[in-house]
């Protein structure tokens, strides 16, 4: 029974050993795990340093990148990535530092748009200087060739009776000097005559000089006289002859017409010398001066040196057009050739008196509205605004600025009606 009560030795021993094996598995694993929270504590407390530079690097980086993107033409188009604008075009990166120059820069000057280099270098935005010269000036004109009214000689007969023949048959013939051009039968020439006649025949000086005068005063030549003294016979009807060779500007009879004193028979006008008669337009009439050089090209001609006649302003009419608001000035030109044919369409080329000194400003800078002419101006560091000018006269390529720049001043001549949409949202001007 005792046996059976109380365990063996090497039993007791057993479990004295696993006991202490127990209490040393144990501590191995506390001072595991005073290890493992020292080390966690150590690394959470490096961790706020690195934390701190994470978020340093993560600004700068913030900084460096993009806020959004925005259309070139139309800043209210805006995504988060890259990407073509409703036109087609690249959109522009924007950036948090652009956004508060570009603020800072407005604060400063009211109408200041502050664009990148990138930016300017993809809407091709280019730049010219504000410079000081005078215009190369040529008004250029529109004309028509004309006869030269001062070689036109209108026939008018100086007695009444009626046209028995006509030897000019239409408007435009060419007739040469003492060419007969009509006949008459007037009662009054048939009268003259006889006086003369009888004067002859009395031998009368007196009376044979106060006959002839009577005869040249009703229009007869010189030969017609000597005639008539050499046969002494009365002729019903008198030949009238061409007193200067040229073209029929004008016919106004038939055979058989009755005419008298006044009616204007017929205009011959030479074709020597002929006008051109230009349109300047009105804003250049201040400007435009007798003896100006002109230059008179036609297109329906062969280009050469024969197309081409150079002359001056000879007389500038003192009225514009009330439809057309022109300035009508006359050109005189040499048409010993016949060349030039009136009623012809000519261009006109004048050379005004060279002008004054001015501002200039190339022409591609000057954006035109209904409030009046504009440009923008650029300060060379990324800076543009618009601001309003006045203009003077101009050439093919500049205009003369009579207020708003400065010399020196850089405007912009590409792309500046894009920069002007944005200034002129806040520009004073």
């Amino acid at each position: 029974m005792t046996s059976s009560t109380h365990p063996a030795p090497d039993t007791k021993s057993t479990l004295i050993k696993g006991l202490l094996v127990g209490l040393l598995f144990g501590g191995l694993i506390a001072f595991g795990l005073a290890s493992l929270l020292l080390s966690d504590s150590s690394k959470h407390g490096n961790g706020v340093s690195a934390h701190s530079d994470k978020s340093a690097h993560s600004d700068e980086t913030d900084n460096k990148a993009p806020l959004y993107w925005v259309a070139p033409m139309d800043d209210s188009y805006r995504r988060d990535k890259p990407g073509k604008s409703p036109m087609g075009m690249d959109l522009v990166p924007v950036y948090a530092n652009d956004d508060a120059t570009s603020a800072k820069s407005n604060e400063r000057t009211p109408g200041t748009v502050m664009i990148p280099p990138n930016v300017q270098h993809n809407i091709g935005v280019k730049v010219a200087p504000v410079t000081i010269g005078t215009l190369q000036q040529t008004v250029t004109a529109v004309g028509n060739v004309a006869y030269d009214e001062d070689s036109i000689v209108h026939i008018h007969p100086r007695v009444s009776g009626w046209v028995d023949r006509l030897f000019i048959k239409s408007q435009g013939e060419q007739v040469e000097k003492e060419q007969a051009l009509y006949t008459l039968y007037s009662p009054e020439l048939v009268s003259a005559q006889e006086e003369y006649v009888l004067a002859l025949k009395r031998g009368d000086a007196r009376l044979i000089q106060g006959a002839a005068e009577r005869l040249r005063t009703l229009g007869l030549s010189k030969s017609v006289i000597e005639a008539l003294q050499k046969t002494r016979r009365v002729t019903q009807t008198v030949t009238f002859n061409a007193p200067q060779s040229g073209v029929v500007e004008a016919l106004n009879i038939r055979e058989g017409f009755y005419v008298q004193p006044g009616t204007t028979l017929m205009s011959i006008a030479q074709l020597d010398t002929v006008w051109v008669i230009a349109e300047v337009p009105e804003k250049y009439a201040q400007i435009i001066a007798p003896h100006n050089s002109a230059v008179v090209t036609l297109d329906e001609m062969d280009h050469g040196s024969d197309a081409k006649w150079e002359s001056h302003v000879e007389y500038i009419y003192p009225s514009l057009s009330e439809t057309t608001r022109t300035l009508k000035v006359r050109i005189p030109l040499n048409n010993n050739n016949h060349t030039l044919k009136p009623n012809m369409f000519a261009h006109v080329g004048i050379k005004p008196t060279q002008r004054k000194a001015a501002l200039l400003v190339p022409r591609s800078a000057v954006i035109r509205t209904a409030e009046g002419a504009k440009v923008v101006l650029s300060d060379g560091d990324g800076n543009f605004k618009s601001v309003r000018v006045t203009l003077g006269q101009s050439d093919s390529t500049h205009f003369e600025v009579v207020e708003g720049l400065l010399p020196e001043d850089d405007v912009v001549v590409s792309a500046q009606f894009l920069i002007d949409s944005e200034s002129s949202k806040s520009s004073d001007f």
